[in-house]
């Protein structure tokens, strides 16, 4: 099958998947298009409500373009790095081995992956990538259908640069996976890593999720992915922006935020 059929495909059956109620309906927000207009980004922002099988966004088209993950692939590569066996905990050590002067200055440092992921550490998770090793992250990006599977042969660089990519509607299949703990992984894998997700709460309700930029610091694409789990309920997410300045890094963030406030959420 040609590839460019072969994702439509798997994107038909992705939605089939995950709104096997609605189908792939799709309501456009027209508020939440406001807020991405307002701040003047390009973007997308898509929303599905595991209770109600109801999904949710804003600029549909985009929500199936697949772009590099950045370092929301810490998110996978904590999971697959956990069920190898590489590392034995999320408070496991690995060593530091990134230069001398990193490009935030807390990153210099051994840590396990609780850590490094709330501060976003690149070296600890490339060195983490580098104990797995392609042959096995190439296995696991299948058992995981992460996006389009790929790793190229860097084993330290490929969802920095690419050629790996995921659509924001394939990191809400892929997170939805990892709430209902039904990945093809050990549950209790799946439960350290979505402990360690933990961005901020409130009086009834819970954040979790990642952050990426690709290409940091410089002009990229910018991404939040994650859930919010509110009274028992839980709502799967993904955003991503264009950067084109540095300041809009952190409409990441506030435009998540905004939306899921919109919609009565938070």
């Amino acid at each position: 099958m040609h590839p460019v059929r072969r994702k439509r495909f798997r994107l038909i059956i992705v939605a089939l998947l995950l709104f096997p109620t609605v189908g792939f309906g799709w309501e456009e927000n027209a508020k939440i298009a406001e807020l991405f207009h307002n701040a003047n980004v390009d973007g997308t922002f898509i929303l599905y409500d595991m209770t109600g099988n109801a999904f949710i966004g804003y600029n549909q088209t985009r929500t199936e373009t697949r772009y590099i993950p950045a370092s929301t692939f810490k998110i996978a590569n904590a999971l697959i790095g956990l069920s190898s066996g590489v590392v034995k905990s999320v408070d496991e050590p690995l060593p530091y081995k990134g230069p001398a002067k990193p490009f935030i200055p807390e990153w210099g440092h051994d840590m396990g992956l609780c850590r490094a992921i709330a501060i976003s550490n690149v070296p600890i998770y490339q060195e983490l990538a580098r104990r797995i090793g392609l042959e096995r992250m190439r296995a696991g990006l299948v058992k995981l259908h992460y996006g389009n599977e790929e790793t190229g042969k860097v084993v330290d660089r490929f969802w920095l640069d690419g050629p790996l990519k995921i659509s924001a509607l394939e990191q809400v299949e892929f997170l939805t996976g990892l709430v209902q703990n039904r990945l093809p992984l050990p549950k209790q894998v799946q439960e350290s890593v979505r402990e360690i997700l933990l961005l901020e709460e409130g009086a009834d309700w819970k954040l979790y999720g990642k952050t990426g930029w690709q290409n940091a610091p410089n002009n990229g694409v910018g991404w939040l992915v994650g859930w919010l789990e509110k009274k028992g309920h839980f709502y799967v997410f993904a955003l991503n922006i264009d950067i084109k300045k540095p300041s809009d890094a952190k409409e990441r963030v506030k435009l998540a935020k905004a939306s899921l406030k919109l919609l009565g959420l938070i």
